[in-house]
């Protein structure tokens, strides 16, 4: 049964989505809208980002609202800013031909616009959490009478740091409303959301848990750390169509690799957190317009950047976390188009990799950095190619075809081609000086880099289960918390950002509502002091001092 021409769907809805283009549901959208649409149980569905959730929990969502009465029926939280913009549009376009107002509520942009369009006839509202809980607090956004809760990308939201956020939007909602909660991946915080505010949900998935897409296919490149960024030179060059985001770890990494690649002649842009939300709609405009090749950014800039043509995602550095690995990958691979999730990584990454293969069910295949010479050939038969399927312009004048004939007639055909590959070579520069093997292996691990290796490979982590005895910590305060929206992997950032070639080890991990502390390998006490003097986060300074 499709349902999109079966009677389950009210007509003004299929006019639209017919002029939407929505022919066939995918297989989230198959079982998720009649879940929704017969029933008042509360849902829990798993499915890859681009798979069609909006549409999944958004099409019933609309049917089921009273276009004739002007109280919020329903809230959609959600992580991002751009994700909120995305899905209410969606929602908009559902409900073209329904008297139903759809409002959208984020940070980053002035709160009196919105509490004007809540005023009115706001039957459905998206919106992020933090903006909900501001507008719950000054009591113009009132959820008493919702009778369905949307949580998208909950995994997503609860990785942000959102989890207190959640807790006290759920808390001043009905009892009996119809929750639906939308992830990717199963992480043990959205089983204990379900315990704790949902009753006997219905389960339903469209594909594996914590698995990602079957569209996508995995590699890997091996190298030095100091090759990181002449692999992922190489790599760019090899695809000259690529068009993809470049994950690195940290801000400070982020305009590193952008700057160089810019300087390099590369269609490339920075998305990070130091950008104001101008500069970051103007950057994700650029590269949604496909100006931008290569979007260059940290995992918490690119949540919610929603762009179905992928070709790549290169991990300039793996995650520590293998459902951030899934989340990354299923960012290509949309729509039924296929993709490529490439990593770069050093011979002591090696084991993470295999963690992520068996976690992330997902095999890698090892691939070797190309060479200039393997560059040339790539580039120059796609260009045979482009040449083989051109049509001639019409206009071109015949006379000049003819002139030029005649005045390389004296030349024979192949040597006519090979002066063509020159100067297409010369074009593209001089990659000869890329001939030197910068593949490494699993044995140059004790070698004498290893120093360096370490420095750039072995970032600052949190012993999870206990500290290591043969270590002393010092204990530091940081003038940033919960309020500040720090969470746990914040802090690490924070570390690995202003000690970025230390390996060090981090013990316990405490946020509190106004500041933080974290313990630390006593031997880097001095070289953090020193390296926060003059750090700020989202504007705040940064004050770290002993406990």
């Amino acid at each position: 049964m499709n349902i999109f021409n079966e009677p389950v769907l009210r007509s003004e809805l299929q006019q639209a989505i017919g002029e939407l283009g929505y022919t066939t549901p995918t297989p989230i959208q198959e079982e998720a809208i009649p879940c929704i649409l017969e029933s008042t149980t509360d849902l829990i569905a798993f499915a890859q980002t681009g798979t069609g959730k909006t549409a999944a929990f958004g099409l019933p969502i609309v049917q089921l609202t009273d276009e004739n009465s002007p109280v919020t029926q329903a809230l959609v939280l959600c992580p991002t800013r751009e994700l909120c913009l995305q899905i209410g549009r969606d929602l908009e376009s559902f409900a073209k031909y329904l008297k139903i107002n759809i409002v959208t509520v984020y940070g980053g942009t002035d709160i009196r616009k919105q509490i004007k369009e809540l005023q009115g006839p706001s039957q459905i509202v998206v919106g992020t959490p933090g903006r909900v809980i501001d507008l719950i607090n000054r009591k113009k956004l009132n959820l008493e009478n919702i009778s369905r809760l949307v949580l998208d990308e909950a995994d997503e939201m609860l990785s942000m740091g959102f989890k207190d956020e959640l807790d006290t939007i759920l808390a001043t909602t009905p009892q009996d409303k119809q929750t639906l909660l939308f992830s990717a991946t199963m992480p043990k915080a959205i089983a204990n959301i379900a315990k704790k505010y949902m009753h006997n949900p219905y389960e339903i998935s469209a594909g594996k848990v914590n698995t990602g897409s079957v569209n996508v296919s995995h590699s890997y490149y091996m190298v030095k750390a100091s090759d990181r960024y002449a692999a992922l030179r190489r790599i760019a060059d090899m695809h000259p169509e690529i068009y993809g985001i470049v994950f690195c770890r940290t801000r400070r990494e982020t305009k590193e690799v952008a700057d160089k690649l810019m300087a390099d002649g590369y269609n490339a842009e920075a998305l990070h957190g130091d950008l104001s939300q101008a500069q970051r709609d103007e950057a994700m405009g650029r590269f949604r317009k496909r100006i931008t090749q290569l979007l260059v950014a940290t995992d918490v800039a690119a949540r919610g950047l929603d762009v179905t043509e992928l070709t790549h995602v290169i991990n300039y550095n793996l995650p520590d976390d293998p459902e951030v690995y899934i989340h990354r990958s299923g960012r290509t691979g949309r729509a039924g188009n296929k993709g490529c999730a490439v990593s770069i990584i050093s011979p002591s990454e090696k084991g993470k990799l295999r963690m992520i293969e068996k976690k992330g069910n997902a095999e890698f295949a090892y691939c070797q950095v190309p060479t200039g010479s393997d560059i040339y050939s790539k580039r120059l038969f796609a260009l045979a190619d482009k040449v083989e399927n051109l049509q001639p312009d019409a206009e071109l004048l015949p006379e000049t075809v003819e002139q030029i004939v005649k005045k390389l007639d004296w030349m024979p055909k192949e040597e006519i081609i090979s002066r063509f590959i020159a100067l297409e070579m010369e074009r593209m520069g001089d990659l000869r000086k890329l001939s030197a093997d910068i593949n490494a292996t699993g044995k140059e691990r004790g070698n004498k880099g290893r120093g360096e290796d370490r420095g750039n490979d072995r970032p600052a982590k949190q012993q999870k289960n206990k500290k290591r005895t043969d270590l002393t910590y010092t204990r530091m305060n940081i003038n940033v918390g919960r309020q500040d929206r720090i969470n746990k992997g914040t802090i690490l950032g924070l570390i690995n950002k202003h000690l970025p070639k230390k390996s060090v080890e981090v013990a316990e991990i405490g946020i509190k509502d106004h500041y933080s502390f974290f313990e630390i390998d006593s031997r880097f006490e001095k070289d953090a002091l020193k390296a926060f003097k003059k750090a700020t986060y989202n504007g705040v300074r940064l004050r770290v001092g002993r406990d």
